[in-house]
């Protein structure tokens, strides 16, 4: 009789064990698990005199920012903190011959 009263007790501190571990896993999960990058403030891009922002746009866990200035157009790929990650320079595609 001892040892059931054992093993009633010691499931029923399992089944609150587990329960806790899930509703702390899923309360991580909803609220992204801790893993945001703290915002940094202003972000500075070293451009030349005359670029302008023509736009910007999420690219996943990146974002896009479109800038024409005196050398053309170009894409800059900045990540969650800010720092530069990648540049897309596009260029035309040679016209055909008429």
């Amino acid at each position: 009789m001892r040892a059931l009263k054992f093993l009633v007790v010691a499931m029923g501190v399992l089944i609150v064990a587990g329960t806790v571990t899930l509703v702390v896993l899923l309360v991580q999960r909803a609220g992204g698990g801790g893993r945001a990058v703290a915002p940094t403030g202003a972000v500075s891009l070293d451009l030349p005199e005359g670029t302008r922002i023509l736009g910007v746009a999420g690219a996943g866990d990146r974002f896009a920012v479109h800038v024409e200035g005196p050398g053309g157009g170009r894409v800059l790929l900045l990540d969650a903190r800010g720092r530069l990650v990648g540049e897309i320079w596009p260029q035309r595609a040679p016209q055909p011959p008429r």
